[in-house]
């Protein structure tokens, strides 16, 4: 009866659209509050069959409500040569629940899924977009995948993205019961349902009437607070790659010792020739540093995705000769020249992206993490790499990489280590500027801008562009009307690091002119921008990254503007962070001064409110203008 249990489960996927009521009145309308989507029932089926014989069944219903919902009724299936598409197919209903069109695999697209920057990857994708023009509308689809392979288990992830509501959603994982799995549960409060024969086990998770979520701004990564299931094998294969796992140790040490040893083999001239690169540096670091110099001259970030490749580096010996490769073949090869003069150093798997994603340090599983980073222990002094770049300074990881968990392979086994942080006092904007005001209102001058720590990418991206881009992109940045750029002076310092940027500026008509008077706002080029209100806010408020604003402005003022002014000081101060600005005359000049310290932190819903008074108090005070007299030239 139980092996009957579990195949009554796959088969029952045949029979759902048949016996469903689609009409969109039959939706709660607790669902459809604040809902543009409506999964009305969705099933998933992962059975693992054998190691290398993994079904995956999908069969889905889901209301679009509106046009901003369009996205969730499009279904895109990437296959390659370890996963084939058995079957898909699906219907269309209108408001009512009357089927409206049907579709099969014959209707998808296919396009290569090579992203622009990969020179061989084997990915391909079948996608079918709903060419549907009234709302509501239901789309029904069942599909299989059969993946040659168990190292990575399709997630779980019932709540597909912000402003979905979840009338059903279910998850049975089947697998047999010689077999060891490790699950982990995100967010899921629920009891799974275990069912159990001689032969076969069986884990089913379930969801029903979940209301949707709207995104408030400056909340933390949804992986923390969406709902999820991750499933991972003991004993896993992959084309050739079998093994087992239960930690990050073991898979560091896996990884290692299968995907990582023997491939940093370097001819022997090369050898040979960075040896002869660093034999007047007196320190590992310093003879590091110059390798990497040169490693950034020689070779070039391409992507490279095919089979194990996707896992597994070239060898260094071909990234020498070929001077390109993908994240893993260059940290490999990076590497392969620090071993070649007795340098130890880390292959370190990271999450990379602007949000700050954690390896799980409770749960190890290979699909975790998309970028490859190296770490040199440097006998406790610690310094980390960016390998795909050809600029950016010894020892500098940006926010793509910083201040988040990640697993060094070596061989002794993987560990875990955090990413180096960014703290506010170390991420500095420091500006300067000199600047003359006419009469007429016109301002003109030079401004020195220092950017460091988490800053030092705010403006460095415009060393490569061409003059005229610069000049595009600066007035982007600096948002000014009339402003034009005479002179632009771009200079990273990668020892420090730390990248200046020095302009001389005319901005016509900043200052409104009058007869008698002149006004303009002394904060010309850093105003800090306001916060929407959020009521009843449900999420935490997530400051990511702290940093201080430093700017010093001086005024030579026209000699027809009367250097009169009361000195005035502004001053706020919160859990959040803290602003100081102060406007005032000296020796015939007006002087602007203004300090903004913004912590880093995860908040209580209920200090949104708070932030949003401080920030917009700030940025309030940023705007203040000021008022001076002119002298009345008597005709």
């Amino acid at each position: 009866m139980k092996n009957f249990s579990l195949l009554f489960a796959l088969l029952g996927f045949t029979f759902l659209t048949k016996a469903q009521n689609y009409a969109v009145d039959q939706i709660p309308a607790s669902l459809k509050n604040r809902a543009h989507a409506v999964v009305r029932d969705s099933k998933t089926v992962v059975d693992m069959r054998s190691a290398d014989n993994v079904l995956l069944s999908i069969n889905k219903a889901i209301t679009v409500l509106n046009k901003n919902g369009e996205r969730q009724a499009q279904l895109a299936l990437f296959y390659d040569k370890n996963i084939s598409i058995k079957s898909a197919k699906g219907e269309i209903y209108d408001e009512f629940g009357k089927q409206m069109g049907k579709f099969s695999l014959s209707n998808f697209k296919d396009e290569s899924a090579v992203n622009d920057f990969s020179l061989f990857e084997d990915s391909r994708v079948k996608y079918y977009i709903p060419q549907v023009n009234s709302y509501p509308y239901t789309i029904v689809y069942t599909y299989e995948i059969r993946n040659k392979q168990n190292l990575i288990i399709p997630d779980w992830r019932p709540i597909a993205g912000f402003d979905i509501a979840v009338e059903k959603s279910s998850y049975q994982f089947i697998y047999s019961t010689a077999d060891e799995i490790r699950v982990f549960a995100q967010n899921y409060k629920g009891k799974a349902e275990e069912v159990n024969s001689e032969k076969q086990k069986s884990i089913i998770w379930k969801v029903e009437g979940v209301n949707a979520l709207k995104h408030e701004p400056y909340s933390p990564n949804p992986d923390t607070y969406f709902m999820s299931i991750k499933v991972a094998p003991k004993n896993f294969s992959y084309y050739n790659f079998k093994g087992n796992y239960t930690d990050w140790e073991g898979l560091g040490k896996l990884s290692y010792d299968y995907l990582l040893k023997d491939r940093r083999v370097l001819p022997v001239e090369t050898i040979q020739f960075v040896k002869d690169l660093v034999k007047e540096e007196t320190t590992d670091k310093a003879k590091a540093k110059k390798i990497y110099e040169y490693f950034q001259k020689k070779i070039r970030y391409i992507s490279v995705q095919i089979g194990i490749g996707g896992f597994q580096p070239i060898k260094a010996a071909e990234v020498d000769r070929l001077g390109y490769g993908d994240c893993k073949a260059l940290v490999n090869y990076m590497q392969a020249l620090l071993e070649a003069v007795g340098i130890e150093s880390y292959y370190c798997v990271v999450q990379a992206g602007e949000q700050k994603t954690d390896l799980l340090p409770s749960f190890a599983s290979m699909e975790q993490g998309n970028h490859i980073i190296l770490c040199l222990p440097l006998n406790g002094d610690i310094t980390w790499l960016e390998c795909t770049s050809q600029d950016a300074p010894f020892g500098y990881l940006g926010s793509f990489t910083d201040d988040r968990w990640v697993l060094a392979c070596t061989k002794d086994g993987g560990k875990l280590m955090k990413t180096p942080k960014f703290e506010a006092l170390n991420s500095q904007q420091v500006r300067t500027a000199d600047l003359s005001l006419s009469k007429d209102g016109k301002v003109t001058g030079s401004l020195l801008t220092k950017f460091d720590g988490s800053q030092f990418d705010n403006h460095y991206f415009l060393t490569k562009k061409s003059p005229a881009e610069k000049q595009k992109q600066l007035k982007y940045l600096y948002d000014i009307n009339n402003i034009e750029f005479t002179s632009i002076d771009l200079v990273a310092d990668n020892d420090v690091p730390r990248f200046t940027e020095k302009l001389s500026v005319t901005i016509d008509s900043y200052a409104t002119a009058g007869n008698d008077r002149i006004s303009f706002t002394p904060n010309v080029f850093n105003l800090k921008r306001s916060v929407p209100s959020v009521r009843n806010r449900t999420l935490p408020l997530e400051l990511k990254r702290g940093y201080t604003d430093i700017d010093s402005i001086s005024f030579k003022l026209d000699e027809n503007i009367i250097p009169v002014f009361l000195p005035k000081i502004m001053e706020v101060t919160s859990k959040f962070g803290t602003y100081f600005a102060e406007i005032k005359m000296k020796d015939g000049k007006l002087f602007y001064y203004r300090k903004l310290v913004m912590k880093d932190g995860i908040f209580e819903p209920s200090d949104y409110e708070g932030f949003e008074n401080f920030v917009n108090e700030v940025a309030s005070n940023d705007r203040i203008r000021i008022t001076l007299a002119m002298k009345v030239i008597k005709k």
